[in-house]
């Protein structure tokens, strides 16, 4: 130890080392010290002075501190009182000053908003813009606000495809501590879908499957069309429809596994791919129906169903037997009875045995429907879609389907419909949350035909008048010949039940260049319109018009010189229409049947009873890319008592079918010298007619259509003493031809290249022919 020591330099080395040491130990607890004994120091004021506050009271500024008079205060309490008079948003700066026994508080407040302004937007307009901001005039300035305005029109540009969009907030000093807000707008281009494929898919193509999204590719005229913008909540809506596409037609483990949406490098286009797990199409098995409530006979309940073993699996096929069935079980007095469609898959054969069974549901009743967001749309129009009222047993199906029913209504941009427990077990509260959209148009529009000629039209309607729910609809139809005129009003829900009643009221100018007479007609028809079956409903009516036959040419046949004048009709008629395209089974095809008789003669000139029918059959064939039309249309019309029949009450060929003039085959007066059509009593019209692509990108929106089609117009009352040289006979004609079609966002244009194959000599036929009809 001694050794040590004297190499060490000693003890008294040793001794001045400890004393240096000691120093420096009870100088570091003094530094340390210090800062614990700051923060430790505790206030009392007195009295507290506010400055710089104009138009915020002191006592709410003092509250907001929340320091009391001579009570102790920390310096943590101190910084407290200031984070919370930062954090009001009330004040642009803050200052906590203690003098002694007086706090001073100094504020200096966020100044008043003087006007708001958006410069540099041309896509979204002011009022819409100052509508989704919570800047506004007169209202404090908040930087936090304005940044998260900027955020929100941000956001708008994004939902149109406006991706590159930003906005820039400006603030301009005013006197009077106001300022001035500027949101400067760079909108950018649109950010385009330039191209949409798909992986997976075997049994139908990409281009069939585009024709089933919202979303489209940018085409020829994509500075137009708005739906092949990008929009991303638009992608999962195109998730939805591709898997109800698959499913509808038998593939029910359809699965859409994920969309990739990859940004060009320019950003200014997407491209989106959708990869499809398609899985094996089902086919309908065995369909059997049991009941475990002894009052309902399965064997009854089993014809409901109208499905067939064999056909294509579809939802909606399920979905509507069990309607039927729970309606016929509601009917017979059985409340709580629900179908539960109780599914078997047959892999080896791909086949699902579907067996429907009654059961009896639990005992719950909708104990009322509460209905929210509706500014214009009256309660009445959202609850007559319910099939359930309060105190009703609750159906989550009639729901489900009530809830289609409202979207189906097209008066409001959203819809949803849930349930909730209700002030008891056995009670359920359902509601219903609506966002209103704008149901009025406007539309100053063009036409294009052959023979008319350029026109102009102009639409106004509004499908929710009122909030009522009824459609309102005036249309002004004018070309250089012919004046079409028309005011409309239907109520879809008469005496508040599915009774739709309708007024129209017209009146007609008319000049052909074909014919050389002018016509003029006007009237008015009430009608009522209710269903008679699932698919079907019937139209009763009374219409009072009254034609006129004028300035009809020397020339002309003594036929029509004889027809002259002036006529009224009164009458009566129905007509009924079975249509199978919005509830039908199978989406590939629909069939409409149309039936409808007019009895005039209850006052006015004439008497008759004109009959017509249509048959049209549309089926979608080749993976449903070719599209198959067949119409059968006639039409008779006979007079009764001493009614003589003019030009004015037959039927003309208008129409009918395509490669010939407008009144160019009928019934004729072959030796006068105009050879003007008389029109006939009877008509017929055969016309088969296809769509198919023609390679050609579908965004473009061309396709190509060929036709047949076959049709005659014969008939008339007394051609006594013109014998020879009228031939009202019954000649059948014919034309083929091809069709160009182009759906375009100005309008559908089509193009028909027609080739009369059997006509009479006098017959006018036409080789080509466009119509147009667009609005903007």
């Amino acid at each position: 130890m001694t050794n040590w020591l004297q190499r060490a330099g000693g003890l008294s080395t040793v001794r001045g080392a400890l004393k240096s040491t000691a120093i420096f130990l009870a100088m570091a607890t003094v530094w340390v010290a210090e800062p614990t004994m700051a923060q430790a120091q505790t206030y009392s004021f007195s009295n507290l002075v506010i400055e710089g506050n104009e138009r915020i009271e002191p006592q709410t500024i003092i509250t907001y501190a929340g320091i009391g008079r001579g009570k102790p205060v920390s310096s943590g309490a101190l910084n407290d009182a200031y984070q919370r008079l930062q954090g009001s948003g009330l004040f642009e700066s803050v200052e906590l000053v203690p003098q002694g026994g007086t706090l001073v508080i100094r504020v200096q407040e966020y100044p008043t908003i003087n006007v708001v302004n958006f410069e540099g937007n041309k896509k979204l307009k002011d009022e819409d813009l100052a509508k989704m901001v919570k800047t506004q005039s007169r209202k404090i300035y908040s930087p936090a606000t304005v940044e998260a305005d900027a955020a929100l029109i941000t956001e708008a540009y994004a939902n149109v495809g406006r991706l590159a969009a930003r906005v820039d907030p400006k603030v301009i000093r005013r006197d009077g501590n106001r300022v001035d807000v500027a949101f400067e707008i760079k909108e950018g281009k649109v950010t385009e879908v330039e191209r949409i494929s798909f992986t997976g898919n075997r049994h139908y193509s990409d281009r069939r499957l585009r024709n089933v999204l919202q979303t489209k590719q940018a085409g020829l005229l994509r500075q137009i069309i708005q739906r092949d913008t990008f929009v991303g909540d638009r992608v999962e809506f195109d998730r939805q429809l591709l898997t109800d596409f698959y499913r509808a037609r038998g593939y029910v483990d359809v699965q859409v596994t994920g969309v990739s949406s990859e940004m060009a490098r320019e950003r200014d286009a997407f491209f989106m791919t959708f990869n499809i797990r398609e899985g094996q199409q089902f086919r309908f098995g065995k369909i059997t129906t049991t009941s475990e409530i002894p009052d309902l006979d399965a064997v009854e309940f089993q014809k409901l169903t109208k499905i067939r073993s064999g056909v294509v699996y579809s939802p909606n096929a399920v979905d509507l037997a069990i309607t039927r069935m729970e309606e016929v079980a509601l009917r017979k007095g059985a409340q709580f009875v629900r179908v539960e469609p109780r599914v078997t898959r047959n892999e080896r054969d791909l086949t699902l045995d579907v067996e429907f069974a009654l059961v009896r549901g639990p005992r719950v009743f909708v104990e009322r429907i509460d209905i929210e967001g509706n500014t214009t749309t009256l309660d009445k129009v959202v609850r007559r879609e319910f099939r359930t009222v309060e105190g009703d047993p609750f159906n989550p199906r009639e729901i489900r389907n009530s809830a289609e029913r409202i979207r189906a209504l097209g008066f409001f941009s959203n819809a949803e419909v849930n349930s909730r427990q209700g002030t008891a077990s056995d009670q359920v509260v359902v509601d219903v949350n609506v966002e209103e959209q704008p149901t009025g148009s406007f539309g100053i529009g063009a036409s294009y035909g052959q023979d008319a000629g350029f026109g102009l039209t102009l639409d106004l309607q509004e499908r929710n008048f009122l909030g009522r729910g009824q459609y309102v609809g005036l249309s002004v139809s004018t070309t250089a010949d012919n004046q079409q005129n028309s005011l409309t009003f239907i109520e879809p829900y008469l005496f508040g039940r599915d009774l739709k009643g309708k007024f129209n009221i017209w009146y007609t100018t008319s000049e052909y260049d074909s014919a050389d007479y002018s016509t003029k007609s006007y009237g008015i028809s009430p009608a009522i319109e209710f269903p008679v079956s699932e698919n079907g409903r019937l139209e009763m009516r009374y219409s009072y018009s009254s034609k006129e036959l004028y300035d009809v040419d020397t020339n002309s046949s003594p036929i029509l010189i004889a027809e002259e004048g002036k006529r009224n009709s009164s009458a009566f008629g129905y007509t009924y229409t079975y249509d199978t395209r919005t509830t039908g089974i199978d989406p590939r095809w629909g069939m409409t049947l149309r039936f409808g008789q007019d009895v005039a003669g209850f006052g006015g000139d004439v008497e008759a009873i004109t009959t017509t029918a249509l048959a049209r059959v549309e089926r979608k064939i080749l993976n449903e890319e070719v599209t198959l039309r067949a119409e059968l249309e006639g039409g008779a019309i006979h007079a009764r008592g001493d009614t003589k029949l003019t030009v004015l009450d037959r039927f003309s060929g208008n129409g009918k079918i395509r490669g010939f003039e407008t009144n160019g085959y009928g019934p004729r007066d072959t030796t006068a010298v105009n050879e003007d059509a008389l029109g006939g009593k009877y008509f017929a019209a055969l016309r088969l007619e296809s769509e198919f692509p023609l390679g050609t990108p579908e965004e473009y929106g061309i396709h190509g259509g060929a036709f047949l089609d076959v049709g005659s117009v014969w008939g008339l009352d007394d051609t006594a003493g013109f014998a020879g040289t009228v031939d009202d006979a019954l000649h059948w004609r014919s034309s083929i031809g091809l069709s160009l079609f182009w759906t375009t966002p100005i309008g559908p244009l089509r193009f028909n290249f027609a080739h009369a194959l059997k006509k009479e000599e006098y017959d006018l036929d036409r080789v080509f022919d466009l119509t147009i009809s667009t609005k903007f």
